[in-house]
């Protein structure tokens, strides 16, 4: 899977939910009559944020992102015969992924 990392230096201020959510009895909906959570608003720095939580006197805690670490994975292994095979896959002896892939059969063919 490729994960791309656009939309990743925002910073958003959520509102912690004043009224406890309640189940609408009718449709069994889940309800709430706090219009604060509906809304999220977009900073391009967490100063910005900061800033704009004072100027209002909104309580405010700061979640840093942590750093992901990237995976090193040469490119000959997308092709190597002992490599695992993703879940729900099946490979061409017909086995469910789930073990480590072979490149030998098993199968005898006899002539006709």
């Amino acid at each position: 899977m490729q994960s791309g990392k656009a939309r990743t230096k925002e910073w958003f201020l959520d509102y912690e939910p004043e009224q406890p959510r309640e189940i609408e009895p009718l449709m069994g909906w889940t309800a709430s009559g706090d219009m604060r959570q509906q809304g999220r608003l977009r900073f391009d720095t967490a100063e910005e944020a900061t800033a704009y939580c004072e100027r209002h006197g909104i309580a405010y805690q700061v979640f840093n992102p942590k750093p992901d670490r990237p995976r090193i994975i040469p490119y000959a292994d997308n092709f190597s015969f002992k490599r695992a095979l993703s879940p729900g896959r099946i490979d061409a002896a017909g086995r469910e992924a789930g073990g480590v892939v072979s490149g030998a059969s098993t199968r005898q063919w006899t002539g006709v």
